[in-house]
């Protein structure tokens, strides 16, 4: 296996913040930088971003992180974005954003959806018939919370109906990245999905179906055209290039969502191999040869970068968002506001080391912002339940710790019935995959091994630099997984399975008894 050595800038731009990288053929960092972007939540359910935050940020990262390698610039070859799913911007035809990106966390959108879904005979809000043909076509259908782009253009169309008049595109962040990258107005065909307006019966052809189009409400011509993944989509602006110290034309390649990402930077390429991500939201996601979809525990597989296969996701909606929680509103006011944010992770992953398997009768449910699967409901809520006088502080950060992966755990059995197959390991990657308390805490709570890669929070940058050596033509998408290093292999403990199976089976009945209530608190 020979391959030509480049350098590809692989940008990461997550929901806390954008990532830069500069990242060869073989998968090598040589420089990473990131920058925060602030999150606006409003109190009607909104979640917002700033465009202008995201390209000052990616600028900002990429010119510290350039500033300091050596690598000659003319050898960087490629651009590539890998972004959060699930966001919205209206744009005008002078390519202006016109509002705030709406968030996969923005759930403004549902009663706008509700209207739109319910039919003669609804199950769950939708009616069924809708139902059927949205997810016979495309493998899923606009999600009842309103946390998707169907939602986000409805609840725009709606409310904000001079900027709907206005806009030119509906953009998701990826789509968005890429205007400001290269001026062209172009969607992939994962950054589609969600707002499920298109045909996916056909991996290797996807394309917009008119039928849903009408269904959902949006217009067409509102619709960026479509591309895949490893298409180069233009080169790089020239005001883009000046500011990052660029001479020469460097093309662009179209990129992809975080977890159609992070499945290429795990390494996890061929069919049935699985990767679960920890960041501020989670996933566990396997390739896989075939379109199927479960309505049952809502587990589908779609279009994702490599072709003629699709990605089956199982979505948890936060994960080390709950981490994040825990160090600004807990140990700020013990005096860590000082603290670099790694330092407090690393503090978080000591504390919580302190504790055993069990958190000593501690039990934390992750729901902080509704949860995605294996339920989706927008009124669960986080708990820390059964505290008592007895328990310490490093009982409540391992609960905390615990309650993510019994979450994960709660993903596993659905997700291998739809492979249809015991999943053997389970590559590790993301910035939760950072703590190796934390990935035994996986492989204890899963009894499955976790293989923790090499770098593992610059998985979604590495998913994006392999897309763009894919679309250079420098590698092939089933190479990877030669290419990929692991850092560790975390065992299951087997002395820990009685603890954690008890934990697990409350963490379920725990759902089940407060459910109810959280829908009356939640309305």
């Amino acid at each position: 296996m020979a391959y030509t050595e480049q350098y590809y800038l692989a940008i990461d731009l997550g929901t806390s913040g954008a990532k830069t990288a500069l990242i060869s053929t073989f998968g090598d960092v040589l420089g990473w930088e990131s920058e925060p972007i602030p999150l606006l939540v409003t109190p009607n359910g909104g979640a917002e971003q700033r465009p202008e935050d995201w390209t000052n940020a990616i600028l900002t990262a990429s010119r510290r992180m350039l500033g300091k390698i050596s690598v000659p610039r003319e050898s960087i070859t490629a651009i590539c974005c890998s972004s959060q799913g699930e966001g919205t911007i209206p744009v005008d035809r002078n390519g202006q954003a016109l509002t705030n990106c709406f968030l996969w966390m923005d759930m403004r959108g549902a009663e706008a959806l509700r209207k739109r879904l319910k039919g003669f005979i609804n199950v769950d809000g939708a009616d069924l018939i809708k139902t059927l043909r949205w997810v016979g076509i495309t493998g899923g259908m606009p999600s009842i919370t309103g946390k998707d782009p169907a939602g986000h253009m409805l609840y725009i169309k709606e409310h904000m109906p001079a900027i709907y008049a206005k806009t030119y595109k509906f953009l998701n962040v990826l789509d968005y990245i890429n205007l400001w990258l290269t001026g062209n107005y172009v969607a992939t065909s994962d950054s589609i999905l969600t707002s499920w307006v298109t045909d996916n019966r056909k991996s290797e052809k996807i394309r917009y179906h008119s039928g849903l189009q009408r269904m959902l409400g949006i217009d067409r011509e509102k619709f960026p055209d479509l591309v895949q993944c490893s298409d180069v989509i233009g080169e790089l602006r020239p005001q883009i290039a000046e500011a990052l110290g660029f001479s020469h034309k460097a093309h662009v390649v179209a990129g992809a969502i975080d977890n159609t990402a992070s499945a290429i930077g795990s390494g996890a390429v061929a069919d049935y191999e699985t990767h679960m991500y920890i960041g501020t939201s989670s996933w566990m996601a396997a390739h896989v040869p075939f379109k199927k979809t479960d309505i049952g525990t809502r587990l589908a597989s779609v279009p994702c970068a490599i072709p003629n296969r699709y990605l089956m996701t199982a979505l948890q909606a936060t994960a080390g968002g709950n981490l994040t929680y825990l160090k600004d509103v807990l140990f700020h006011p013990l005096g860590t506001v000082d603290m670099p944010e790694k330092t407090v992770y690393q503090e978080l992953d000591r504390i919580a080391a302190k504790s055993p398997a069990g958190s000593n009768g501690m039990l934390y449910t992750p729901w902080i912002w509704g949860e995605r699967a294996p339920v989706d409901d927008s009124h669960v809520r986080g708990a820390l339940l059964n505290v008592s006088l007895s328990n310490k502080s490093e009982d409540a950060v391992r609960a905390v710790f615990e309650g993510v992966a019994y979450n994960t755990r709660w993903m596993l059995k659905p997700v291998e019935s739809f492979l249809g197959r015991s999943i053997p390991w389970i590559n590790f990657v993301g910035g939760g995959a950072n703590s190796a308390v934390w990935a035994q805490i996986f492989a204890d709570v899963l009894q499955k091994p976790i293989r923790q890669v090499v770098n593992p929070i610059q998985a979604n940058a590495r998913g994006a630099a392999w897309i763009a050596a894919v679309g250079s033509g420098n590698i092939k998408f089933s190479e990877i997984s030669q290419i990929v290093k692991f850092q560790q292999i975390f065992e299951p403990n087997k002395a820990t399975k009685e603890v954690y199976d008890d934990g697990f089976a409350t963490f379920v009945e725990v759902y089940k008894r407060l459910s109810p209530l959280y829908k009356r608190l939640n309305p």
